[in-house]
């Protein structure tokens, strides 16, 4: 089992086959949008560049405020970094869009994917996909389980590595008083399970997809506020239950035990047969509610 020091030597390498000292690097495709986990993912990414070039990055962009010819001002040479997540496919189109525009347009310079989850819906949306990745000339993926290797070494020509999710970066981080016994932290979006029963009406239910006001303009201030968000919201329960990947990360870095279900796909078992986490923390899979329930109790 890796542990969180682990899997952060296996980033710092990740980033130093792509950068080094001094460089100048963008990193794009910022989360302009409230879900804690991608941001948690932004701030391991930059943690993680910082640490390798000791720079900032030159060029910073979301998925639809990208401007070539600004890009190439503020950083003529250099990686450009795509951030990673779990929007390579076609579950969240405008991600993919614009992933796939910069392996179009920036055939110039090396373009590096960092560590993503691969799902695609339809073959149609895959193989355009994988005509502009066999098309671009320096054009390296890392993906966060093994599926999406054996999908990369299969449906794409371009080089494809694993590689551990960037928010474990972040390191350890300080829990809050708890409130609540059992706290659910839940999706609520395109990739929830529809056959997972609803908990109980006594459980503490939430998602994190709504920002709280007053939030900074500048892209790493906003991506502080959220993720401090969800270590607050996290913090409320003395147990967790997740079906959100960055649920079962951020809930490892706080050392609250927690139960771990699965989004519609599959991917946070994907992901945990790769990445098992910490033995420090409790975290116990289950694949109803009613299992979840059980497990909860146990670590209550």
């Amino acid at each position: 089992m890796t542990d969180a020091n682990g899997i952060r030597q296996i980033s710092d390498q990740v980033y130093r086959t792509h950068v080094a000292p001094g460089d100048t690097y963008a990193l794009v495709d910022f989360p302009d949008h409230a879900n804690v986990g991608d941001s948690a993912i932004w701030l391991g990414e930059i943690a993680m560049l910082r640490a390798v070039t000791g720079r900032d990055p030159a060029y910073v962009s979301t998925w639809h405020d990208f401007d070539a010819e600004a890009f190439r001002r503020a950083c003529p040479a250099g990686t450009l970094f795509l951030h990673g997540g779990g929007n390579l496919g076609d579950i969240w189109p405008h991600h993919q869009h614009f992933r796939e525009q910069i392996l179009a347009d920036v055939r110039d310079r090396p373009v590096v994917q960092l560590p993503q989850s691969i799902h695609f819906r339809h073959p149609d949306n895959a193989a355009r996909f994988a005509t502009l990745a066999a098309a671009h000339p320096d054009f390296t993926l890392y993906v966060r389980d093994r599926p999406s290797v054996a999908f990369a070494n299969s449906h794409l020509a371009c080089s494809a590595h694993l590689a551990p999710d960037s928010a474990f970066a972040l390191g350890p981080q300080t829990r809050m008083p708890a409130d609540c016994d059992v706290l659910m932290l839940l999706r609520t979006d395109d990739e929830r399970r529809d056959h997972v029963a609803m908990p109980s009406a006594s459980a503490v239910v939430v998602d994190w997809l709504e920002d709280e006001p007053g939030l900074p303009a500048f892209h790493e201030a906003q991506a502080r506020a959220r993720v401090d968000r969800g270590l607050r919201l996290l913090s409320r329960g003395r147990v967790i239950v997740t079906d959100r990947l960055h649920g079962h990360i951020l809930a490892d870095l706080l050392g609250i035990p927690h139960v771990v279900l699965d989004n519609d796909y599959g991917k946070i078992a994907a992901y945990l047969a790769a990445w098992p986490g910490s033995e420090r923390v409790p975290a116990i899979r289950a694949t109803t509610m009613e299992e979840a329930e059980r497990a909860a109790a146990q670590l209550a």
